[in-house]
């Protein structure tokens, strides 16, 4: 027997970052919005252990226990009393390390595989609290759909979305380190005050409408800056997208993914057409958004 769990990728349409907190961390408000790129993952019962990892950039993915997916049935399997005697394969299409939560993704669809497989019923409370303690953006790979995260981004509160909205992203031809970027935000912030993050009501409002001209005109990203001064590059991946047709462009999260809104599935073709040619960056994919999260397939 086998469980199999398909779990969808991120993009935040605001990302406000407070100052850095007597723990490291940085207080966020974080709309999140769950797009149609997923990672699958299986747990098959196992003398012990495991994890493997196939698609693109698999090579890229660890496969020890610092892997997100072993650590949920890690704790997991700790609080039933149990052994995580289970193998995990991960059939990765989410970019890796891309600023869209694979990692984190993997982390929950783990967690609700085992789950299932182990009949452990854990209530879906206890879920996020697994989630949260794993990682900042895994509970919204459970949750999906749209959310605003609050604390380290890992409270979250659904947010109402009235349409679809589609996505051109291109995936940058190297990584960069989530903690690079913060340490970069800090450097970049410390002869200012940084204001206390707050959810804009403007992204908010464009979400519950479905409109993504409204929602185009209020993307943010406070990491961006910082995401640029460590890899320039990516402003050249924005201004393609934008040359393409974008309504608006921003480096997804902590980047280097570029995430390009456009107004429907005929414009993200189109769009996807030019950033593809246009040399800026390493590949290109198509996704709507929102999608469920972390589902048994």
């Amino acid at each position: 027997m086998s469980v199999t769990v398909r779990v969808p990728a991120k993009v935040n349409v605001q990302l406000a970052v407070g100052a850095a907190r007597p723990d490291g961390f940085h207080d966020l408000a974080n709309v999140f919005l769950a797009v149609g790129l997923y990672d699958e993952v299986t747990a098959t019962p196992a003398g012990d252990l495991g994890v493997t990892c196939t698609g693109p950039d698999a090579d890229q993915v660890p496969l020890d226990r610092t892997n997100l997916a072993a650590r949920a049935a890690e704790a997991l399997a700790a609080r039933y009393g149990r052994e995580p005697r289970v193998h995990l394969h991960i059939a990765k299409d989410i970019p890796v390390a891309g600023g869209m939560a694979g990692g984190s993704a993997d982390g929950a669809a783990a967690l609700v595989a085992c789950d299932a497989l182990w009949g452990t019923g854990a209530p879906r409370e206890e879920l996020l609290e697994i989630c949260a303690e794993l990682g900042s953006d895994v509970p919204f790979s459970l949750v999906g759909g749209a959310a605003l995260g609050t604390g380290r981004g890992e409270r979250l509160t659904e947010v109402e979305t009235g349409g679809t909205f589609h996505w051109v992203f291109a995936m940058a031809p190297r990584g960069l380190s989530t903690p690079a970027v913060f340490r970069e935000f800090d450097r970049l912030a410390q002869d200012r005050r940084v204001p206390g993050p707050v959810a804009s009501r403007d992204v908010l409002d464009a979400l519950a409408k479905g409109d993504p001209d409204a929602l185009a005109e209020a993307l943010t990203n406070d990491l961006q800056p910082a995401a640029l001064s460590l890899f320039p590059e990516l402003a050249d991946t924005l201004a393609a997208g934008r040359a393409a047709g974008a309504l608006a462009a921003l480096v997804s999260g902590s980047g280097p993914t570029t995430a390009h809104l456009v107004r429907d599935a005929a414009a993200a073709e189109k769009a996807a057409r030019a950033l593809r040619a246009s040399g800026t960056c390493r590949s290109v994919r198509v996704a709507a958004g929102p999608v469920p999260g972390a589902t048994v397939i």
